[in-house]
């Protein structure tokens, strides 16, 4: 930045928060969550240009998961110790290369590739957000603006409302290609606008630790496990004793450092927190099957294109915005998941009586009713967390709520996996129901059971929108 604009930066914030860091804040925000939503109506089209059956295809999702479930905490230490600048514009470039490599991919594992770059990529732009808000805090004396916080919450959703149509309309005008070539123009105005506006201020704090060994075996444990779901054989009895064993180095090692990767102390005897987390995995397990199975089935199975299938994605994600604008200020919690629980199982059991030729207004309204669940389950968890919590915890729990939605994507892909071997038919879309309805009864009974939610009471705060 040169003195001049240096000069007037000072000279617009002088008076309160900087209101050109909102652009790129914003801009930067939704580059994870649009790759999700497009990605959900490019898996067929994507099988297909590489021949290869969606139990592969799954390997797009976990990949952008896994390497998000590593990075959001790895690159949030980053932010503390060098600022949001550097690691802002750092994510979005490699976002962008992600996206071209993606665009160039000559088979699908290096498409994978690029989407564990992406993920590693999009892993910046909120911690950053969430710096520059305090910092803007601190420097103006005031709170954090909550206009702005709710801009980033509704950008976010709204993106997931538009990100299936706008895969179709790309799909539908360049191909699958286009899905990941998007990329390379929002990096660049994310660089652009990151450069021009982001302080360079940098932290006075230390230096960051890393856990390195607790994040490889972090990692290792999942990906055994992801490995033995998405093909599940007797003979590959060993995944799952690895993926065990790795697991219990990781919590015995975490358990016994000062700075760990993932604190799991904040599960110490407290029981509701940790019904909490598993509320959230099996929420968004049901959710993100949905949103991705349901999806490849309309294409596969009832033969529709990628842009009409996008299109019929939109009202689940308007009524998921709808429902949480009306409910935001509703302060019974146990009400909202046990009504969220019902509609997942109602909409899983819809899911049974699908076939190749239903009608289109049927899918409509189905998508509408799913679009209720989400719209209740994420903010209700998340203020749920902020009551249990321990406040001097509360980063590190935060961190984990994100972390078990994250483990719910990647039990979704491995259902996709399993019951679309053979492609994304009518009949395995039944089959995924049935597991569903499971997921969703456990779900409700959790919901129903825990009196601790009688006491929770809502906090404002941002609101996670699947996917």
């Amino acid at each position: 930045m040169t003195r001049t604009a240096a000069r007037r930066r000072r000279r617009a914030v002088k008076g309160g928060f900087d209101r050109r860091l909102i652009a790129p804040m914003i801009l930067g925000s939704i580059l994870n969550p649009v790759n999700s939503s497009m990605l959900a109506v490019a898996l067929v089209p994507i099988g297909r240009a590489f021949g290869v059956p969606p139990s592969q295809t799954a390997w797009l999702v976990s990949g952008l998961y896994l390497a998000t479930a590593v990075g959001q905490p790895v690159i949030g230490r980053l932010v503390d110790t060098f600022g949001p600048r550097r690691l802002y514009l750092l994510g979005t470039a490699l976002a962008g290369l992600a996206g071209l490599l993606g665009t160039l991919a000559p088979n699908l594992w290096v498409l994978v590739a690029s989407r564990v770059l992406l993920g590693f990529g999009t892993s910046a732009a909120f911690p950053a957000s969430m710096s520059l808000l305090r910092s803007e805090s601190e420097r103006t004396g005031g709170r954090n603006p909550s206009g702005v916080l709710a801009a980033l919450s509704i950008s976010n959703q709204v993106v997931a409302v538009v990100g299936p149509a706008l895969g179709g309309l790309l799909i539908g005008t360049g191909g699958w290609h286009l899905i990941f070539g998007i990329n390379v123009p929002l990096s660049l105005l994310c660089l652009v606008l990151g450069a021009l506006w982001l302080p360079r201020a940098v932290p006075s704090g230390g230096t960051a630790h890393f856990d390195v060994p607790g994040m490889l075996w972090f990692a290792g444990a999942l990906t055994a496990f992801m490995l033995f779901l998405m093909n599940p054989a007797v003979s590959h009895w060993w995944l799952p004793v690895l993926g065990l064993a790795a697991g219990a180095v990781f919590v015995r090692r975490e358990l016994g450092i000062t700075q760990p990767f993932i604190d799991l102390r904040v599960l110490g005897g407290n029981v509701p927190l940790l019904v909490t987390f598993t509320r959230q995995c099996l929420a968004y397990t049901t959710s993100y099957a949905f949103f991705y199975g349901y999806t490849q089935w309309l294409q596969e199975g009832r033969g529709l294109s990628a842009s009409q299938a996008g299109l019929l994605l939109v009202p689940l994600s308007a009524t998921a915005i709808g429902v949480t604008v009306l409910t935001r200020h509703r302060s019974r919690l146990r009400g909202k998941l046990v009504v969220g629980a019902l509609f997942q199982c109602l909409g899983c059991a819809a899911l049974l009586l699908l076939h190749d030729d239903s009608p289109v207004w049927v899918l409509v309204v189905l998508s509408a009713v799913v679009g209720i669940p989400h719209g209740l389950i994420g903010s209700a968890n998340q203020n749920a967390l902020y009551a249990q919590a321990d406040p001097a915890r509360m980063g590190s729990s935060a961190g984990l709520l994100r972390t078990f939605m994250y483990v719910g994507a990647l039990f979704a892909a491995a259902a996709s996996a399993v019951f679309f071997r053979d492609g994304a038919t009518s009949s395995g879309l039944h089959a995924m129901g049935w597991s569903l309805i499971a997921v969703a009864a456990v779900f409700l009974v959790l919901c129903t059971a825990d009196r601790s939610l009688g006491h929770a009471g809502t906090t404002p705060g941002h609101t996670d929108a699947a996917p």
